[in-house]
């Protein structure tokens, strides 16, 4: 009898998702697969969720090479491995990984990570057999060794190699001989990769669609060969000096399958030369000159039979009215510009374009410093569905016409308004836009609380706000974002200087938060810190430079709560060698700058970058560096750690309105 009534007992309280199939519970996954803490207290319930979610994870990011094999045992089916925050990764890290791993694995991200050569290499594109994507950028100290160790990797689709400087045409000789079937490759800053590589990739790897060769010394000399690849999408050339209009006039034909070109930096390269290089591609959609040669006329006539082109991006460029206006006439399906620090935009030159081209979505205006709003009068009543405005430093638009971006451009998710004359009435209409996710005021002195709470109260969708120096700002109009905008992810208010603790414990209602920025907030205390730390545990990077009140009553919190840190600046703060010591015991952290700490010991320093084991860059005093033992660097860069000396006298703060003169005299 006992027996019966234990076994029905067992049944009303089985797991109810044991009768689910596992792709159901897999999907159900798939819904909380953002927030790492939700997945492990997912995992956490019981075995069969443990069991479940190890093999649903097909994604890693881990924070040390020493888990390495405890990790990879636990999720054995991972696709792709994202090694970024493992400075130091060596051969013996690589053969666990394809030894573990073996035909699971898909893709590896070793772009930060040094320590590794060709055997690491050879061991991982041996045994990984369905490899076919490998990132090495950065890994400065590979030579042609490591690049004949990826040529092993036979099904590679994806390489990255920037700033591989060693490697030279033999190592991509290889590479070309033995990955037939590479679709995308970057060669950027690979110094010693010639026409001979170039010309190399372009002969065996027929498959290729995006070739990046940014700032490589090769001539017209691979051109042709590059531009018989049937399949190429994408090529950039930016700061390649080597090619002229001369080269290229001796083109036949363009790339007919080119769909994007990067020519920025290219001095040597007039319209003449990108007419060469773009006959035939009448399939091109992106095209960016930035910082090339000057937009006039000519080369804006040269644009005439690119139908296509959505995509505009010419940065840095002298340009003329009579060259926009033809822009305005020859591409009138473009769904993004971008004129940023353009010198010799007018409101003649922009007006005529905007109004020709109704159906764009981003426009970049940064720097256009002759603007008026007449600009902004044609921009507002031609581009209503505008999804992204940068206008950053547009000094001379009046603060009236900011009332139009947000009466007729209410589609917007992306608005830069800094260091503009943008007042409360501005920011009253702009509230309007309710899509709006990414909104940046820095230095708009004219700005108040009040027209911040209608932001607050209406752009409920935001996830991104800039403060900074934007002196007219204080709690009211901080509570009033945290309220309406449970999202937000980051917030910058650095030195909004009426700032207090009231802001931060509102601020810590935002769970998602993961960026806080409140350097010289002088009001601000550990009371308030210690606030985020407890609501906002998806907190990545917090910059508390000089915020006097903050010191180590703030730091425990952190250590206990804020296990997602990466990135802290405790500069001209109250900290002392207890709360550094505390920080040390967050996993993920790799970057502290600690500058001008007076209750910092040259022994407290030592112990807590000692136990900061993730540790890859560390910003001090110059004072500290004859204090500490030599031994103890060479220990510290062994593990993948880059010190950063300072010998800044300490800085007395600016008002607001001096900065932003300073500011401008700078700019021009």
């Amino acid at each position: 009898m006992k027996r019966q009534k234990t076994s029905e007992t067992n049944a009303n309280n089985g797991n109810l998702f044991d009768l689910l199939s596992e792709e159901i519970v897999f999907t159900i996954l798939d819904f909380i697969d953002t927030n790492p803490l939700d997945r492990k207290s997912f995992s956490l319930v019981c075995k069969s969720f443990y069991i479940t979610e190890s093999k649903h994870r097909k994604n890693l990011t881990p924070l040390r090479q020493e888990h390495l094999p405890r990790i990879l045992n636990r999720y054995p089916h991972v696709n792709h491995l994202d090694l970024s925050l493992c400075p130091r990764i060596n051969d013996n890290s690589l053969n666990v990984i394809s030894n573990t791993c073996k035909d699971s694995l898909n893709s590896i991200d070793l772009s930060k990570s040094r320590f590794f050569s060709y055997n690491g290499l050879m061991s991982l594109a041996l045994n990984c057999k369905n490899l076919v994507s490998i990132d090495l950028s950065n890994a400065t100290e590979l030579r042609d060794s490591a690049a004949a160790a990826v040529a092993e990797a036979k099904n590679l689709e994806r390489l990255w190699l920037g700033r591989c400087k060693l490697i030279t045409d033999m190592g991509i000789g290889c590479i070309a001989v033995g990955c037939k079937k590479l679709r995308l490759i970057s060669l950027k800053w690979c110094i010693s990769v010639s026409d001979l590589g170039v010309g190399l990739i372009a002969v065996k790897c027929k498959e290729i669609r995006s070739l990046d060769l940014s700032y490589l010394p090769i001539t017209n000399k691979c051109l042709p060969s590059i531009l018989k690849l049937q399949h190429l999408e994408d090529i950039v050339l930016e700061g390649c000096f080597g090619i002229d209009d001369d080269s290229l006039a001796a083109l036949k034909h363009g790339c007919q399958s080119m769909k994007a070109l990067d020519i920025s930096s290219c001095q040597h390269i007039s319209h003449v030369g990108l007419s060469s290089l773009i006959s035939g591609a009448g399939s091109l959609q992106q095209l960016t000159l930035a910082y090339a040669c000057p937009v006039t006329l000519a080369l804006a006539n040269s644009l005439n039979r690119l139908s296509m082109l959505q995509s505009v991006k010419l940065d840095g460029c002298a340009v003329t009215s009579a060259g926009l206006t033809a822009i305005g006439n020859w591409c009138i399906s473009l769904s993004e510009l971008s004129l940023s620090k353009c010198l010799g935009v007018t409101d003649e030159g922009l007006s005529s374009l905007v109004t020709k081209n109704k159906d764009l979505k981003k426009l970049d205006i940064t720097c256009c410093r002759k603007i008026t709003g007449v600009s902004i009068a044609y921009i507002t009543n031609s581009c209503t569905n505008l999804t992204s405005l940068r206008m950053e430093s547009c000094t001379l638009v009046p603060s009236e016409a900011f009332v139009l971006i947000g009466q007729r451009c209410q589609f917007l998710e992306e608005l830069d308004l800094t260091d503009n004359e943008i007042d409360d009435e501005g920011l009253k209409s702009i509230s309007r836009c309710s899509n709006l996710s990414s909104l940046k005021l820095g230095i708009c002195l004219n700005i108040s609380d009040e027209g911040l709470s209608h932001v607050g109260m209406k752009c409920t969708k935001l996830t991104e706000l800039d403060l900074y120096r934007s002196a007219g700002i204080s709690d009211m109009g901080i509570i009033a974002i945290s309220r309406g905008c449970p999202g937000l992810e980051m917030i910058n208010m650095s030195y909004c200087v009426d700032i207090t603790d009231r802001s931060l414990l509102s601020l810590s209602k935002c769970s998602r938060l993961n960026t806080f920025e409140s350097r010289g907030c002088p009001l601000i205390t550990s009371l308030g810190l210690a606030a985020i730390a407890v609501g906002c545990r998806q907190l990545v990077k917090l910059d508390i430079k000089k915020c006097h009140n903050i010191g180590d009553a703030a730091m425990l919190p952190l250590a206990h709560f804020s296990q997602n840190l990466r990135q802290i600046t405790v500069s001209y703060s109250s900290v002392t060698d207890l709360g550094l010591l505390a920080l040390a015991s967050i996993s993920c952290l790799q970057s502290m700058t600690v500058l001008h700490l007076k209750g910092l010991t040259p022994s407290g320093l030592a112990a807590a970058v000692l136990a900061c084991g993730g540790l890859t860059k560390v910003k001090l005093h110059l004072y500290f560096k004859s204090l500490l033992p030599q031994r103890l660097f060479e220990h510290l860069e062994a593990r993948g750690c880059v010190f950063e000396w300072r010998d800044k006298e300490f800085q007395a703060e600016l008002d607001p309105k001096c900065y932003k003169l300073q500011w401008e005299d700078i700019a021009q």
